[in-house]
């Protein structure tokens, strides 16, 4: 007899709230193990982990609505507008028109870096030094909401006494910046009447990616910074259901509405509920789960919509992990590249194919609905789960998703009034969801979610990177999304219009770097850690500086990959894959040869500032063709009688 160990499943943060309940459901009803988890541990658990300690729940403070009239934005780690670029839409919108300010914490000079008020590049790893430097000066100084905190918070000494190391100079040294700069900075942010803070994989993909998500919260408690309209934290949420797959329980350790298994009345809810007992240990998360695989510990792994052979940090452990498994189900749209180490695929639909809900990184619930028919061959995900559980000898009768939400409602605290019924058209939700149906968009109005109301000013502790350039290996790697692709690009790529757009994985190297070394757009060069080695071009950009390189996350192939050069440190907390913390070096290999970014590519034109979507221009395009296949035939229809002349037009602004 296998035991709990023996099997795990992973959900996929792409598909529905009701289909990642269902996982997790399967896992501890029909399989009895907690091991399960989603991909959220590859990019957000460090920001739940110092949410909860400080505040109480694991996900936004407020609505997009509150970072766009906040008077100051700030964003730490984060490429929002080609991560987040409904998001950024909004900010860039709200600067332009005057009514807030952009600081931005970055290593790399992105768009919204470009557009800030002020931007700041640290040093790699830097940022809970001069978070936690900026606090104690704003305390020492008089700046400090001192209202808010001896009214709401509590912990106050012993946070700061943790502070003590943290000056202004020992900052300075560490981050690069002068003195004066982080003075400045401390003062912008205690002046300003709300702020809110953003950040994402630059922060969280970190050895200490929980402790510096701590270290922004303590920052806005020590400035009043919660429970008002423009105010929060924001951890910005990549996948269209990060934050829903962890909402609902697809985790080692929490059921739905994050519930600890460890709690007996959680688990006598449930076994009442599902008619078994649930085991009380926290289970496998997706890093273990491969190393437990290597280890001969782990049998068996059902993988749902995640391209994992992309996406885990040490390309090479994983596949060992893969090649390691007795038995190996992969459930994707598409045979993708893990699907090649699968055992059994099971073809699954994309969302346009089913119904259910998404929640978005605001907390929001919003419906889905089925518009075109499932293709011959597959079934929407919820279907395959329940299929599999019947065959099991559990008694799943679902006939429609709104039915496996009423479970969740039924079980879940955090989600007691949701109900698709009150999600009917385009009617949303954001959490925690009282069971009259009030919903919840600004958090901490009244009380902290901690016992006893109040938030707790946490004294973290730095923890610093471990792979730090040395003389072998004497550069920084960065990495990250872009625009143009889905993360990885195992979609996007398909896509020819967007291939062409991007061909293929590159390396950003600094003006600085590409003097010192002889280096040209268009070189061929290698670049090499301690786990493995990539063949890119170089694209010689000021975006980068210094030692610091920069390589997109998306490839065409594993064999171009990013995390090929990854290793295996993990933040302290929570296992989360430090990405951020590689060093490498780089060998010229040949010289000459095209640019890896083509010259079409919109990262060589100029923005053109517009009032709005202009997508009268658009359909006016002779090239535009219409759903009903018609072409455009100059004119486009604005409204009853109205029109537009529009003459051809060979490059269009963004939309700014």
């Amino acid at each position: 007899m296998l035991s709990s160990y023996a099997l795990a499943f992973i959900a996929s943060s792409k598909c529905t709230n009701e289909e990642a309940f269902l996982v997790q459901k399967l896992a501890r009803q029909v399989i009895g193990t907690n091991n399960v988890d989603n991909c959220s541990r590859y990019c957000q658990s460090p920001a739940t982990v110092g949410l909860v300690r400080t505040v109480g729940y694991g996900g936004d403070s407020g609505t997009i609505r509150d970072l766009e009239q906040t008077d100051l934005v700030i964003g730490i780690g984060t490429n929002t507008c080609e991560s987040h670029p409904v998001l950024a839409t909004r900010l860039k919108r709200a600067q332009k028109l005057g009514r807030q300010q952009i600081i931005v914490v970055d290593l790399r000079e992105h768009e919204l870096a470009r557009r800030a008020d002020l931007f700041l590049k640290p040093r790699p790893a830097t940022d809970f030094i001069w978070l936690s430097a900026v606090s104690r000066y704003i305390l020492e100084h008089g700046l400090a909401d001192e209202q808010f905190i001896a009214r709401r918070t509590e912990g106050l000494e012993e946070y700061r006494a943790s502070l003590a190391p943290y000056t202004l100079e020992y900052a300075a040294e560490a981050t690069g910046w002068s003195v004066d700069t982080l003075r400045d900075l401390a003062e912008r942010i205690a002046r300003a009447e709300r702020v809110c803070i953003m950040w994402a994989m630059g922060v969280t993909q970190q050895c200490g990616g929980s402790e510096t998500s701590t270290a922004i919260s303590n920052l806005l408690l020590v400035t009043g910074n919660y429970g008002r309209p423009g105010t929060g934290a924001y951890p910005l949420r990549g996948h269209n259901n990060v934050q829903g797959a962890s909402d609902m329980g697809a985790m080692p350790d929490q059921v739905s509405g994050y519930q600890k298994v460890e709690d007996a009345s959680v688990r006598a809810r449930f076994s009442a509920e599902w008619g078994v007992p649930l085991r009380p240990e926290r289970g496998l998360d997706n890093t273990q789960m491969i190393d437990a695989a290597i280890a001969g510990d782990l049998k068996a792994l059902w993988l749902t919509g995640e391209e994992m052979s992309l996406t885990d940090a040490d390309a090479g452990h994983l596949i060992r992990g893969y090649e390691s498994l007795d038995f190996f189900v992969v459930q994707d749209i598409f045979f993708s590249n893990t699907a090649r180490y699968a055992d059994v695929v099971l073809p699954g639909a994309p969302s346009l194919e089913k119904e259910g809900t998404f929640t978005s990184t605001e907390r929001r619930i919003q419906r889905l609905y089925q518009v075109l028919d499932v293709l011959p061959g597959a079934k929407p995900d919820w279907q395959i789960y329940q299929e599999v559980a019947r065959r099991m000898g559990a008694a799943w009768y679902y006939a429609h998703p709104r039915e496996v939400m009423d479970e969740i409602a039924r079980l879940s605290p955090l989600f007691a009034g949701v109900s698709y019924d009150r999600l009917e058209g385009y009617q949303t939700l954001c959490w925690p969801v009282a069971a009259d149906g009030t919903d919840t968009p600004l958090l901490y109005r009244d009380e902290f979610h901690r016992e006893g109301g109040q938030a707790r000013l946490y004294p973290a502790v730095y923890v610093p990177p471990v792979n730090r350039p040395n003389e072998e290996y004497d550069l920084h790697l960065n990495s990250g999304r872009m625009l143009e692709h889905f993360h990885e690009g195992n979609m996007t790529y398909r896509v020819n219009g967007i291939a062409w757009e991007t061909p293929d994985a590159f390396v950003e190297i600094s003006p600085e770097l590409a003097a010192e070394r002889g280096i040209h757009t268009g070189d061929l060069v290698r670049v090499v850690s301690k786990n493995g080695a990539l063949r890119l071009r170089a694209l010689v950009t000021d975006r980068t500086s210094g030692k610091d390189i920069y390589i997109p996350m998306n490839a065409r192939s594993i064999e171009g990959g990013v995390n090929r050069l990854t290793g295996q440190n993990k933040d302290s907390t929570t296992n989360a894959p430090a990405y951020k913390d590689t060093a490498v070096r780089l060998e010229v290999l040949e010289q000459g040869g095209l640019s890896p970014l083509p010259r079409h590519n919109f990262r060589f034109g100029h923005p053109t500032p517009q009032s709005g979507v202009e997508i009268e221009r658009k359909w006016a395009r002779p090239d535009y063709t219409f759903p009903d296949g018609s072409y455009s035939s100059g004119v486009a229809v604005r409204g009853e009688g109205e029109t537009v002349n529009a003459a051809p037009i060979s490059a269009y602004g963004s939309d700014d």
